[in-house]
């Protein structure tokens, strides 16, 4: 492989160290000088001194699917991404029985993960063969898991069934899987108890992995789906992460500092608690998970956005309040419309239900990791996270706000990320280490997608580099498809 020198940069590390101007030369996919350099590369880059850090890190994806169905990754790959964590909530690509059908659970959020692997090995092997844009690295997810040992039975697993269960996780672990995810707001999760998820957690514990989880509730009963989340990483000697933290629902919002209260406490007795949040003051997610369809919840309704819905194109995009005044129906009446109607299981939602404060709150605690949590169904219009994450963190929160430096930002985003989810020889600019790089400018950098226009590419990022491979250039894909399928604290 050529070599490549990106000269004049300033430099982040990624540790959270201030810039350092000079040069950082790749070769053979790696990094193999950082600092002042005179050796001649194959192919030279002027930075111009613009800011060349670490790629960023997704901690938080659902683009098992998007792999396979958009190998160029362009909505990651324009934002600096070079590598996600997929399979959250509860929901991964794998164990699978090489059926459509494995992904019905999900209810899109897997959409296009359909293949013929029923593995992680044979997942990831589908992946590399369509030459995707960036790295994944996977999560093995209880409803998955639950769904193909019992179906969508609402009951305690029988003691086979446990087992059954607890050798698909394993085996995903085995083969490099960095954890188990739980989604219990989700079905068939959701009908799970305590001591379920605690025992499949054991799997992760015993292989120093991670539990990462979508807890049960995130609005009324937040501090007790906290206690929860703790008494499973606890019971199963488990690494927990707490995927998207937040404190749903006007009534709820400030509550988030007394979660956080929670998590530190367990970290000053020497618990391993991470987290991570997304920028933004609306959810998305599956609508109908979040109705009971006896009894709609009107203030619910009031605030739901419909981001994809197959059963009505045209309803993409708007407020389900203006839809049902339009049409004259009662807006519970709308909602059973919608969730009724063929595929209408189907339906995405955004909800604007989280506080800005609350977002801030998250952001100031010490480590807070980012994920996009974006839903990557191209189709309608999905929320802009999927598309302006990690831009908005850099040109709002940083920039405009001043809530951390710009050297802390890219570590949260970059060291801190590789580290927790151990992607080995990834996250700092360090000899040695893959070059996963992005240059960008901090004066300008902003995101562009909006609720009304969320498929818009994000300003400022001048180039990204895969596995020492320009990938993206000038707002320009390279179509280079150097992403590579990353093994648990594994190198190469």
């Amino acid at each position: 492989m050529a070599s490549i020198a990106i000269r004049g940069a300033s430099i982040l590390d990624g540790l959270g160290n201030s810039p350092v101007d000079g040069d950082v030369v790749v070769e053979d996919g790696r990094i193999v000088s950082v600092g002042p350099s005179g050796v001649a590369a194959d192919q030279e880059i002027d930075a111009a001194g613009a800011t060349l850090s670490p790629g960023f890190i997704d901690t938080h994806s659902h683009d098992d699917g998007a792999f396979l169905r958009y190998p160029d990754m362009t909505f990651k790959l324009a934002q600096g991404v070079t590598t996600v964590v997929a399979g959250n909530c509860g929901f991964s690509a794998i164990p699978a029985s090489g059926g459509s059908e494995d992904m019905d659970a999900s209810g899109g959020i897997l959409a296009g993960a359909a293949g013929e692997f029923t593995d992680l090995d044979g997942y990831f092997a589908a992946v590399e063969a369509r030459r995707p844009a960036i790295n994944n690295m996977m999560l093995v997810g209880h409803n998955t898991v639950r769904s193909l040992t019992m179906g969508l039975e609402r009951r305690a697993p029988s003691p086979s069934e446990l087992s059954t269960m607890r050798d698909h996780v394993a085996r995903a672990l085995d083969q490099g899987a960095c954890g188990f995810s739980s989604g219990l707001i989700y079905r068939p999760g959701r009908w799970s108890e305590t001591d379920e998820v605690a025992a499949l957690t054991e799997e992760a514990g015993k292989r120093d992995a991670l539990y990462t989880t979508h807890m049960r509730n995130e609005g009324d009963l937040l501090l007790e789906a906290v206690d929860e989340a703790l008494a499973i990483a606890a019971a199963g000697n488990a690494h927990l992460h707490i995927s998207h933290h937040k404190s749903a629902g006007p009534a709820n919002w400030g509550r988030i500092s007394e979660s956080l209260a929670k998590v530190d406490a367990a970290l000053a007795a020497g618990r391993r608690v991470t987290l991570d949040v997304y920028p933004y003051t609306a959810g998305s997610g599956r609508m109908i998970e979040y109705f009971n369809l006896d009894a709609p919840s009107r203030e619910l309704a009031e605030v739901i956005r419909i981001a994809s819905c197959p059963a009505f194109r045209q309803y993409e995009g708007r407020m389900l309040k203006d839809i049902a005044a339009d049409e004259g129906v009662d807006i519970v009446e709308m909602v059973k419309r919608v969730l009724t109607a063929p595929k209408g299981d189907r339906t995405i939602c955004i909800q604007f239900i989280i506080d800005e404060a609350d977002v801030e709150t998250n952001l100031l605690h010490a480590d807070m990791m980012v994920g996009s949590d974006g839903i990557p169904d191209l189709k309608g219009k999905p929320h802009p996270r999927l598309f302006g994450t990690f831009p908005k963190i850099l040109g709002h929160y940083v920039r405009e706000r001043g809530l951390m430096s710009l050297p802390e930002a890219v570590r949260r985003m970059t060291s801190l990320s590789a580290a927790t989810f151990g992607m080995a020889s990834r996250g700092q600019v360090r000899e040695g280490y893959w070059a996963d790089l992005v240059l960008f400018d901090p004066a300008t950098v902003v995101d562009r997608a909006t609720y009304d226009d969320p498929k818009r590419q994000p300003d400022g990022i001048d180039l990204v580099m895969v596995n020492g491979t320009v990938a993206f250039k000038q707002g320009e894909h390279q179509h280079a498809g150097s992403g590579a399928m990353l093994r648990y604290r594994q190198s190469g």
